[in-house]
């Protein structure tokens, strides 16, 4: 029995990076063999182990042969006699395909340590068409390793999968899966382009791969479209280190500009209503989850008037705090300033400019929050007027809040 350290761990350490989970391929054992040394079986279609010990990961190693549609339509096969390079054979990159053993050396029989050095992702094989997950799995690489380029003979494979129909059978939770990561990588816009390149995501997000090509309002620079700009403000969103659901808002906040009738470009009037029903439209297919649905559709409903907040009455902030929750939930309405702000930014030359809406709302909700409702409820006689005494001490607290700030 022989034990590589296998994939990522390999590939990060020959990139001087952290190493985060090491997982262990296993050859010339049998499952017996592996219970009898006291590993712990965790797989299910395949043989999984968990280490006595240290509870890493051992997979023994194994071949794969396509029977069905979709990354699910696999039969594999664990045997004492599959080699390691059969294993390693199975793999989606050659950078993942590096096998280390205990004295270091390394086996690299598709040179993926050439491809690190060269910077390029490039498929391991022609098995590489048998999981349409591994073009997700590419375009998320693209986003983590920035500097990398994709191999032009894996685009092209990419876009034989597409056409071949094979991304149509994904199912949503794995591609929900595999976004999300890719959303929280370094430059999630480089997962866009990729999917966008090999035209997985006119598949996937056709809503999303509408924006491209777009005009934005002259006074937004309009020498960038619409999709442009929702990959500035994306890669924004990852540079401040926002979470999944701030990114995702950022990612579907425009959406309704892909559908503004020709003779209202560039101005997009009434978008963000749009935005809200495909959003929605989005989240159901997907099954995205709820925290990441609920902001995604506050910012495509308030992104447009928290950007024209010193133009708003003190009324109409006041009614924005009430109905998008920001009084029971603060820190989502901060989270909805974060993905606002990234809009705000998302724009040549804008990227340092002084965004003045975040704090200016950050203040209305202080203000509104400082009301006693209590007070004003003992106050009033007729509980029917309760609310609109209280709407009215906000308000007024709002206007002290906008005369400050004249």
């Amino acid at each position: 029995m022989q034990i590589f350290t296998v994939g990522g761990a390999v590939r990060d350490e020959l990139l001087g990076l952290p190493v985060q989970d090491r997982d262990y391929v296993v050859v010339g054992a049998s499952p017996e063999e592996m219970l009898e040394r006291g590993f712990k079986p965790v797989g299910r279609d395949f043989p999984v182990f968990l280490h006595p010990t240290t509870h890493e990961e051992y997979a023994l190693a194994r071949t794969e042969r396509k029977a069905g549609h979709g990354y699910t339509g696999f039969s594999f096969h664990a045997a004492p006699e599959v080699g390691l390079e059969e294993d390693l054979a199975r793999r989606d990159l050659t950078i993942n395909a590096i096998a280390r053993a205990d004295d270091g050396a390394l086996t690299d029989p598709f040179h993926g340590v050439a491809d690190i050095q060269a910077r390029v992702l490039r498929h391991v094989g022609p098995a590489f068409v048998e999981d349409p997950v591994r073009i997700l799995r590419v375009a998320r690489f693209a986003a983590r390793f920035s500097g990398f380029s994709v191999a032009p003979e894996t685009v092209d494979l990419m876009r034989r999968m597409v056409s071949g129909g094979e991304v149509d059978h994904l199912v949503a939770e794995r591609v929900w899966q595999e976004l999300a990561r890719g959303l929280m990588e370094a430059r999630p816009s480089r997962m866009i382009e990729v999917l966008r390149e090999c035209g997985a995501l006119a598949r996937l997000l056709p809503e999303l791969d509408r924006l491209f090509g777009v005009p934005q309002r002259a006074d937004y620079h309009p020498e960038i479209d619409t999709g442009v700009h929702v990959m500035m403000a994306l890669d924004h969103s990852a540079r401040q280190g926002y979470a999944l659901a701030v990114r995702f808002a950022v990612l579907m906040h425009d959406l309704g500009k892909g559908l503004t009738p020709a003779a209202d470009l560039p101005r997009h009037p009434g978008h963000e209503a749009r935005s809200v029903e495909l959003v929605s439209e989005v989240c159901a297919r997907l099954k995205t989850p709820a925290e990441c649905r609920d902001l995604a559709l506050l910012v495509a409903r308030y992104h447009g008037d928290i950007r024209r907040g010193p133009e708003l009455r003190a009324a109409t902030i006041t009614r924005l705090l009430e109905s998008a929750d920001a009084l029971r939930r603060p820190q989502r309405f901060e989270q909805l300033l974060e993905a606002c702000a990234c809009d705000f930014h998302g724009r040549l030359g804008w990227e340092e400019k002084p965004n003045p809406d975040a704090q200016l709302f950050l203040s209305a909700l202080d203000a509104v929050r400082s009301v006693d409702a209590a007070a004003i409820a003992s106050r009033c006689s007729d509980a029917v007027q309760i609310a609109a005494q209280l709407h009215a001490a906000r308000v007024a607290a709002v206007k002290q809040v906008l005369a400050l700030t004249d």
